[in-house]
């Protein structure tokens, strides 16, 4: 009786592994790291965790800057010249091509699809209740910060900000 593999049986098999690695991999990685608005999602709440810990650290107020007609944001803090300032708007993050900003919600304000919207982080660790909504052709990502929490919610769809917190919505 025979027990175990032949070294051809073997060699097979670890050559059918490695062509199906080979042909995955790339797409799995391009899906991973190339999705445009995923990686913004990702800079934009590094970003606002960065921020919140900063302005409770260092104890100064910090502020996010969202530019939606260039779709690009920049941070600064409350107490910068306006040299700094302008130095600070000259190394915003652009979004990857196709991904914008398709609106903002601040609870107690209008609705902004345009302009500038400032987000700011207080010194006390609190943040303005804030809903973000990102867009890349027909896909919406959704980030909510909430005032007190430290935590950052991300909806894979089109959420809208009610006074009772987050309400559901599937389209804009």
């Amino acid at each position: 009786k025979r027990n175990g593999y032949t070294l051809v049986e073997l060699a097979v098999v670890v050559f059918l592994a490695g062509l199906m690695l080979t042909l995955a991999v790339p797409k799995v990685r391009d899906n991973l790291l190339n999705d445009g608005l995923k990686s913004t999602v990702r800079h934009l709440v590094g970003a606002v965790r960065e921020l919140r810990a900063n302005a409770v650290r260092e104890q100064v107020d910090y502020v996010l800057l969202l530019d939606l007609d260039n779709h690009s944001f920049w941070t600064y803090d409350s107490g910068m010249t306006p040299e700094k300032l302008d130095e600070r708007k000259k190394n915003a993050f652009f979004f990857p091509k196709g991904v914008k900003i398709a609106d903002i919600s601040q609870l107690g304000l209008e609705k902004k699809t345009g302009g500038e919207v400032a987000i700011k982080f207080y010194k006390q660790g609190y943040v303005q209740p804030t809903i973000i909504h990102l867009a890349q052709e027909d896909r919406y990502l959704t980030i909510a910060l909430a005032p007190y929490l430290n935590n950052i919610k991300i909806y894979e769809k089109y959420a809208e900000l009610t006074p009772e917190g987050v309400g559901k919505e599937d389209s804009p």
